[in-house]
């Protein structure tokens, strides 16, 4: 389910919050799923507890997902993870890749294209 790249610049625990978010966004993970235990995760992983404690902190920081005390982490309804601070960050990131895809000699269609593609799997 993860997949982790030892020789990625990123700290595991940055390439666990990522793996994570593409699970959700993608629809893999649904609201109100249970994701593995930080100790199943670590075991899963080979790597140490304290890292999976690290990324799951901060993908509740962010709203991704939230822990019920003795039940574990849960993901959480799409409205909590969308912050006006989240929204803006993601929405500057956007431009910019436009931009760059522009600077590349991408055509607008195409670009219009994915959007709709995008916005069409989502209904």
């Amino acid at each position: 389910m993860i997949n982790l790249d030892f020789r990625d610049s990123r700290p595991v625990y940055e390439q666990i919050c990522e793996k994570i978010k593409n699970l959700i966004v993608n629809g893999v993970i649904k609201s109100g799923d249970k994701i593995m235990s930080v100790r199943d995760m670590a075991a899963a992983l080979t790597i140490n507890p304290n890292t999976i404690v690290k990324a799951y902190k901060e993908l509740e920081q962010e709203g991704y997902i939230y822990s019920v005390q003795g039940k574990g982490y849960f993901v959480a309804e799409k409205s909590f993870a969308a912050t006006s601070a989240k929204i803006s960050a993601i929405t500057k990131n956007t431009e910019d890749n436009l931009k760059e895809l522009c600077f590349l000699g991408v055509k607008k269609e195409e670009i219009l294209k994915t959007i709709e593609n995008i916005w069409k799997g989502k209904d």
